[in-house]
């Protein structure tokens, strides 16, 4: 059965149109989806009983189901773990803040990319979501929070996967979301990270899209770098910052990278250096967060003291650069953790 978050405006109307519907009814749903968020032909008592009974016959309404839901201590983080149409699951996260309110959503099943210290790059690859798959993470939240008087303020497409391995959907689902007669979520609160997929950051700097962008480092030189994301191997650093530079110059927009400090492995003041140099010129910012754990990898956080020195050398070189604060790390919400464990 195909998911109604699937389909494109054009594509609901156009299916509606082969119903004999009336114009006017595409609207009334594309809005009853996503700017009332309901998620069941029930709830659309706007339209008449027998579309509502054919809808329920033949779009799935339903792409997500909710297995787990687990709460951080401080209540300000939850990540809840779905069920998809096939049995396979995913992980997305609600993060909260003092003044906003951020979602970590998924692009994948596991992912391909390999990287050591990364939960979902454990995992391996199954397969990827389709943009409504992608869409529903994001209704999900959208409805528990307007049940609570709050919206959504940001979107982070850093949950399990590779977004670029996943083009396509993945920029469709932002489309969607961002559509005015919908959802009309702005395209800067999206934020989309890679590992460095270099012909996907072109197509995307191409497109000059207003979505942020950010490129997971970790690394300053290539041998580190490839011992921890494997994709270097393929897309060298400095073809990376090239590309990195071409995305700049196209678009006048600030690139985020992003550094999981890893204790006495790519937080020294030599890797810090020696990425100074790298970034020299480029309007960027380094987001650093000390190395959330996995099983599957035995490298440690770093100290508070490692990661001041660290944030201190780039920032004497004119390299601007924040340590975050790990969040949800009592139910493994954080950075890197995501995995489809029940």
């Amino acid at each position: 059965m195909d998911l109604i978050l699937d389909l494109t405006f054009p594509e609901l109307a156009s299916l509606l149109k082969e119903w004999n519907e009336p114009d006017y009814r595409a609207l009334q749903i594309w809005q009853g989806l996503y700017q009332h968020f309901w998620k069941a032909p029930e709830e659309f008592t706007n339209i008449p009983a027998l579309l509502r009974t054919r809808l329920k016959a033949e779009l799935n309404f339903a792409p997500l189901i909710p297995s787990t839901i687990l709460q951080s201590s401080d209540r300000q983080t939850i990540k809840t773990l779905f069920r998809l149409p096939d049995g396979k699951a995913i992980e997305a996260v609600l993060m909260r803040y003092e003044k906003r309110n951020t979602l970590c959503i998924s692009t994948q099943v596991g992912c391909a990319m390999g990287c050591v210290f990364c939960a979902t790059g454990q995992m391996g690859f199954t397969r990827h979501l389709s943009s409504g798959e992608i869409v529903a993470q994001v209704m999900h939240y959208a409805r528990l929070l307007y049940d609570q008087g709050e919206v959504v303020t940001n979107v982070v497409v850093m949950g399990m996967g590779e977004p670029f391995h996943n083009y396509d959907h993945t920029l469709a689902a932002i489309d969607r979301l961002n559509d005015p007669d919908g959802y009309n979520f702005g395209a800067r609160r999206f934020t989309i990270s890679t590992v460095g997929l270099i012909p996907a950051i072109r197509k995307f700097t191409s497109e000059k899209r207003q979505v942020n962008l950010a490129i997971s480092l970790h690394a300053a030189d290539d041998t580190l770098r490839a011992s921890m994301l494997p994709v270097d191997k393929r897309y060298p650093l400095d073809e990376l910052l090239q590309a990195c530079q071409e995305y700049v110059a196209a678009t006048g927009r600030r690139i985020t990278f992003e550094w999981a400090l890893v204790n006495g492995v790519n937080d020294t003041p030599e890797q810090a250096h020696l990425l100074a140099r790298k970034l020299k010129g480029l309007l960027c910012h380094v987001n650093a967060i000390p190395l959330n754990p996995t099983e599957g990898y035995s490298g440690l956080a770093t100290t508070r003291q490692h990661a001041d020195k660290f944030k201190e050398v780039l920032s004497l070189s004119g390299i601007p650069c924040t340590i975050r604060l790990r969040r949800g790390m009592d139910i493994r919400a954080g950075c890197g953790q995501l995995a489809s464990k029940s």
